[in-house]
């Protein structure tokens, strides 16, 4: 995506081979793949080769904004019905897979609109959600972040703050697409001050710390925020489409699937 140079490919090739053989393979995949992408931008000396492709998912997504703002007002369980559609957006993510295109989208949106739900997680999770004083909300993708919108503004005036990536990797969220996607307007919005493509707390910044331990519940989109997050001791809810054999294999759901999932919190 970055360069049409063959000979720069495959020295970013090698050097990546040459990483994975020294990496502890136990680590959860987002630290694995945020030690790639370090070395990534640095030999080809493009901190966010993914900029042009995350400006055009927002675009993209914007373009869906109307119907999925009528979807939830039509809706006879809105608030099921804008969780579903935040869960349709995961399906934009570069991290997972190497294209993410209209069509995919639109069925994303249908199939997620429809795919059977654990009926008991929706409904604590509604509890939890409507219950809480502070929500922390983490993003995952760009252009997946309007969904995340949808589902903001259907909780508003909720007390809600919207997480982000400190930095650029690969084409996760940060604080330039939650802005292209209007939520830095509308709610507080931190970035974790790390480059890691999920959530290790360890690894975040004290501003991000403070918010997530104030929180009273938390919603956590994608693979690389269940992967990291999924052991916190804290009522987490993560809000993904699975898109790998391994996670679908963690989950026990199969690979497509539209899900709500609780923390473990702490095994």
């Amino acid at each position: 995506m970055a360069s049409g140079d063959e000979d720069l490919n495959e020295k970013v090739l090698r050097q990546a081979i040459r990483l994975c053989e020294g990496l502890d393979l136990s680590l959860p995949p987002p630290r694995i793949a945020r030690e790639i992408y370090r070395m990534i931008h640095s030999t080809i000396g493009d901190g966010d080769p993914y900029r042009d492709v995350k400006r055009r998912s927002n675009e993209i997504a914007m373009e869906y904004y109307p119907q999925l703002k009528r979807r939830v007002a039509e809706s006879p369980n809105p608030f099921e019905t804008a969780v579903r559609l935040a869960i349709a957006g995961n399906i934009i993510d570069f991290g997972a897979r190497d294209h993410s295109d209209v069509e995919e989208i639109s069925e994303s949106i249908e199939s997620s609109l429809a795919y059977p739900i654990d009926r008991a997680v929706l409904e604590r999770l509604e509890s939890d959600v409507y219950g809480s004083k502070n929500m922390l909300y983490i993003g995952d993708n760009a252009g997946e972040v309007v969904f995340d919108r949808i589902l903001i503004e259907h909780l508003l005036p909720m007390n809600i703050t919207y997480a982000v990536r400190g930095s650029a990797v690969i084409n996760d969220a940060t604080m330039d697409d939650a802005r292209d996607a209007g939520i830095a307007g509308m709610v507080g919005v931190v970035d974790s001050g790390s480059d890691i493509p999920g959530t290790i707390l360890d690894e975040c910044s004290a501003e991000f710390r403070r918010h997530y331990e104030a929180a009273d519940v938390v919603i956590a989109k994608g693979q690389g925020n269940y992967e990291t997050l999924n052991e916190e001791a804290k009522r987490i809810y993560f809000l993904l489409k699975v898109k790998c054999s391994i996670v679908a294999r963690d989950t026990g759901a199969e690979k497509g699937a539209a899900l709500i999932v609780e923390a473990r919190r702490g095994g």
